[in-house]
C-alpha cells in the first residue's frame, strides 16, 4: 500500500465537508480489492473483500482526529475485521501527533490521512489484526445491506441528505411498477421478494390498501415517482 505526503495547501479543512473524504478513501481501498458502498449501516465507508466468510473493512471519515472518532473505531470494531480512521491532511493539526498515531496502534485500528486538494491518501499507520469478539449478528447486517444494495447511491460521510439503503430501493422499484395501476404482493415479487412486507408496512407513506391483498399509490406516493422521474431521487 502506498500513499503521498502531501497536506492541505489549499483551503483549509473546515471549508470542506466529510464527503469530500470519501472518494479518496474509496479508491484507497477498492485498491486493496475491496468493494466499497457509503453509509451502511450507520458506517461511512463499508468494503467487502471475496471470501468465505468475506472480509469486512470500515471506515469512518471525520474532518480531524476528535475523542467521538476513536469511539466509532471502538464500536466498528464489533463488526468489521479491519477498521481506518480517515482525516483531513493539515501540517499542524493531530493527524501529525506521533500521540494520535500510538493511540491507534493501541487499538489495533488503520489511520490515513487524505489530501482533500489532490485527492491522496497516506497511511499514518496500519490497522493491527486484533481481534474482539466479532458482532455476528451486526457482520450479517453489513454484509447483507452491502450486497443487496444496487450500485454506491451515498456519499460516505452524508449526514443532512437522506440515506438510500436497499429497503428504499426495493420500495421505489414496487411503487414505479404500480405508477399506472394497482398490485398485488405476488405481482412484484420479481422486483422484491419482501414485496408483500413493503406494501404492508408501507415505512415511507407511498401505499394505500384498496382492499385484502390490493394496493395502489397513494399520493405520496405519486409524488415520490415524479420526483424520480425527474432525477431529483437517485434511485441507484
Amino acid at each position: 500500500m502506498s500513499g503521498s505526503d502531501a497536506a492541505v495547501t489549499g483551503p483549509h479543512a473546515t471549508d470542506w465537508r466529510e464527503t469530500a473524504l470519501y472518494a479518496p478513501v474509496k479508491a484507497f481501498l477498492e485498491a486493496q480489492g475491496f468493494a466499497v458502498k457509503g453509509e451502511v449501516c450507520g458506517c461511512d465507508a463499508v468494503g467487502l473483500r471475496a471470501g468465505e466468510p468475506p472480509l469486512i473493512v470500515v471506515a469512518e471519515l471525520k474532518l480531524s482526529f476528535t475523542l467521538e472518532l476513536v469511539l466509532q473505531a471502538v464500536d466498528r470494531m464489533r463488526g468489521a475485521d479491519i477498521v481506518y480512521l480517515a482525516v483531513a491532511a493539515s501540517r499542524r493539526g493531530r493527524d501529525q501527533d506521533q500521540r494520535v498515531t500510538r493511540l491507534c496502534r493501541l487499538l489495533g485500528v488503520g489511520l490515513l490521512a487524505v489530501d482533500l486538494r489532490l485527492g491522496l491518501v497516506t497511511i499514518l499507520c496500519e490497522p493491527v489484526p486484533y481481534r474482539p469478539r466479532p458482532n455476528l449478528p451486526l457482520r450479517r447486517r453489513l454484509v447483507k445491506e452491502h450486497t443487496t444494495r444496487r450500485g454506491d447511491p451515498n456519499l460516505g460521510g452524508s449526514s443532512r441528505e437522506p440515506i438510500m439503503t436497499a429497503y428504499r430501493q426495493r420500495a421505489l422499484a414496487c411503487a414505479a411498477a404500480m405508477r399506472d395501476d394497482g398490485a398485488r404482493p405476488r405481482d412484484l415479487r420479481h422486483l422484491a421478494e419482501d414485496a408483500g412486507t413493503i406494501l404492508s408496512r408501507n415505512v415511507y407513506g407511498w401505499f394505500e390498501r384498496v382492499r385484502p391483498g390490493h394496493y395502489r399509490l397513494s399520493d405520496s406516493g405519486r409524488a415520490m415517482i415524479a420526483l424520480t422521474a425527474d432525477g431529483s431521487t437517485a434511485t441507484a
